[in-house]
């Protein structure tokens, strides 16, 4: 069995070292008598796929390169939340690559719990996806609560109507705001949607 592994730490934790889950995984490698094919290193934030090493590491599961990709922890692989996470294990899949944790022997794709482990991320993607929903209700809850709408704040149809009297002296949407005491975005928000004259 061909075996890519994956070692990854961050440039901002002082003290982490790759050469120390390396040297780990690669005993475990002989041992179970597998053959590296390549080993690939980061050293980036786990919060981003943007990765060099990551990035190159999927372009060759693309191409069967490789059957296995080892890795010392999931967050090791990624903490971009179980979302994405699952989004990126699911490709590997895809490309019919196996992939296991190296201290999480549930995060084993190559076992017989493969479909339990693919239910229980979906599971988890779910639950971050309904948590990320009620955060942006009860955000624009607390922001209809301060006199926003939408996140943004709500004028008087006086207010408008100063705006439009404004904007036919032909003043500039900086100046009408500083005259009214608005935000210069608030003023072209509501100049765009009840006018047909370009904002300034």
């Amino acid at each position: 069995m061909k075996v890519a592994i994956y070692a990854r730490v961050s440039t901002k934790t002082k003290g982490q070292d790759n050469e120390n889950q390396l040297t780990v995984l690669r005993d475990y490698c002989q041992k179970m008598g597998y053959t590296v094919y390549r080993e690939y290193i980061d050293q980036e934030s786990g919060t981003t796929t943007n990765r060099s090493a990551l990035t190159e590491l999927l372009a060759a599961a693309s191409q069967r390169r490789f059957d296995l990709l080892l890795f010392w922890s999931l967050d090791r692989l990624s903490r971009e939340g179980a979302r994405k996470t699952i989004f990126l294990l699911q490709q590997l899949d895809d490309y019919s690559i196996s992939y296991k944790s190296f201290t999480e022997q549930f995060l084993d794709s190559s076992g017989i719990f493969k479909d339990v482990i693919i239910s229980l991320l979906a599971t988890l993607a779910k639950q971050e996806q309904v948590r990320l929903s009620e955060r942006v209700k009860a955000g624009l809850e607390r922001a209809k609560s301060h006199g926003r709408l939408g996140g943004r704040p709500t004028i008087t149809e006086d207010q408008i109507k100063q705006i439009l009297e404004l904007k036919n002296c032909d003043f500039s949407i900086r100046k009408i705001a500083r005259e009214l005491d608005l935000h210069h975005k608030t003023v072209s928000s509501y100049l765009t949607k009840h006018t047909a004259i370009a904002p300034n």
